[in-house]
């Protein structure tokens, strides 16, 4: 079934939009800083949890539970060394964007960027709705 004039009138804009939203995104990530990965907390994260693995099985061997549990702490203090970012100040924020796109709202956080999205939509489809009747 083919769409009806309006319907078709509507899509395309919706397009543009999508388009226009999706230029600006590309833009914005484009220009973001980069976050360089901390390798010594790489480094360090690993070399503790090998060390974790061979106090568990090393406390598993000895039957010493109070070993294996140490083991596990160590092993789990590792990785989150290893997986937590660096604290060096805005290096890693991709909240305060530069640029054209700054000004267009795409940059702004997920939550909020969504919610004014949405909001928007909702306000124009409403408008669109009030013309109809």
């Amino acid at each position: 079934m083919p769409l009806s004039e309006h319907e078709q009138r509507l899509l395309d804009e919706m397009e543009r939009n999508l388009y226009q939203n999706d230029a600006d995104f590309v833009a914005n990530i484009s220009q973001a800083p980069r976050h360089k990965p901390a390798y010594r907390a790489i480094v360090l994260g690993v070399l503790i949890a090998v060390v974790g693995v061979a106090a568990l099985i090393l406390g598993v061997s000895i039957r010493q539970p109070l070993v294996g549990i140490v083991g596990f702490l160590l092993m789990f203090a590792g990785v989150m060394v290893t997986i937590t970012p660096g604290r060096r100040g805005h290096e890693g924020s991709f909240d305060v964007p530069s640029g054209p796109a700054a000004s267009s709202g795409a940059g702004r956080g997920p939550q909020k960027g969504a919610s004014d999205f949405m909001g928007r939509m909702n306000e124009r489809w409403e408008k669109r709705q009030d013309g109809e009747h």
